[in-house]
């Protein structure tokens, strides 16, 4: 299997609820490496182009507002298959939908309250991580 970096961004939810190192954990469990983790205020103009493809819909502006009411923690994950692993992990993006046993599932309220984003397939992840670590903030070891 391929090594692949995927990006994770701890949500709101997952901020004020503690549920950051949970989560961390069941990553790290699965053989998933930390290349990067960054705490940062999610500004306008990047949560304009990471959510550029619903930026146009009108519950866009609910999610800004949920995005921005807590700082946000950006993950670079390392490992074998790392986009479909993390995603199985995660389970479906509608917490209500998730299996128990997912982080979601376990985890998650809804929808919009579901812990983490994660990019969706290896050229987003490319895309994603880019956008939220320089190269010589990511590390190998």
């Amino acid at each position: 299997m391929p090594l692949q970096t995927t990006l994770i961004l701890f949500k709101p939810d997952a901020i004020s609820k503690g549920l950051c190192g949970a989560a961390l954990t069941r990553f790290e469990a699965a053989g998933l490496k930390i290349r990067g983790l960054r705490m940062l205020k999610f500004e306008d103009a990047l949560l304009r182009e990471h959510y550029a493809h619903i930026a146009a819909k009108p519950f866009f502006p609910e999610v800004a507002r949920f995005m921005q009411s807590t700082p946000i923690i950006a993950l670079a994950l390392r490992g074998p298959n790392a986009v479909q692993k993390v995603r199985d992990l995660l389970g479906p993006t509608d917490s209500t939908k998730a299996a128990k046993g997912t982080i979601r599932g376990d985890l998650g309220k809804d929808v919009m309250a579901n812990v983490c984003h994660a990019s969706d397939s290896v050229e987003a992840a490319a895309t994603e991580v880019q956008r939220f670590f320089p190269e010589d903030a990511l590390f190998d070891y």
